[in-house]
């Protein structure tokens, strides 16, 4: 047995806690999502679950970050967080996988993927009502129509194919 292979066998763990939740603990679904689909995503997670955040944060707070103390709340939190993007995935899916696909390809740069995000973020407000609204700035820079650095070339075709697909066939193309 060489070195590296006796090194994996001695740090290998199962890394599965095996103790069950108390009763009064509600089972919660995981999210299931990838960095990319989450960050697309995370705006409007943030702007239907702040009421749930902001519970969880303040029981974080209260019991010097108890781990505990706060899983009913961090429940609540997960379980919003499940829904919002089941929502999307309902009525948002083409959109939000145009959307995060960018991402992906963009090293998940918001700024590389505005065209995409532009028709996602449409989507999802005329469906859910949901608005992209980022916290604390002044300007919302996703809506700024001069921007110094306006996305990638792959962001412009895919939306613009994207759009191209979804126009009526009575619409010529220009």
């Amino acid at each position: 047995m060489g070195l590296g292979q006796w090194i994996a066998n001695y740090q290998s763990w199962e890394n599965v806690d095996k103790n069950e939740l108390p009763k009064e603990i509600p089972e919660v679904e995981e999210v299931g999502a990838t960095s990319a689909p989450l960050l697309s995503a995370s705006f409007f997670i943030g702007a239907k679950c702040k009421p749930y955040n902001d519970d969880f944060m303040l029981c974080k707070d209260e019991h010097n970050g108890g781990t505990v103390e706060c899983l009913k709340e961090g429940r609540r939190v997960t379980r919003c967080a499940v829904s919002v993007l089941k929502d999307i995935n309902k009525y948002c899916f083409d959109e939000f996988k145009l959307h995060y696909e960018c991402l992906e390809q963009e090293n998940h740069e918001l700024g590389s993927c505005r065209a995409t995000e532009q028709i996602f973020n449409k989507c999802v407000f005329d469906n859910l009502k949901l608005e992209k609204k980022i916290p604390g700035a002044d300007e919302q820079v996703h809506t700024k129509m001069d921007r110094i650095y306006s996305g990638t070339g792959y962001d412009k075709k895919a939306a613009a194919a994207f759009l191209e697909a979804r126009k009526p066939a009575s619409e010529p193309s220009q």
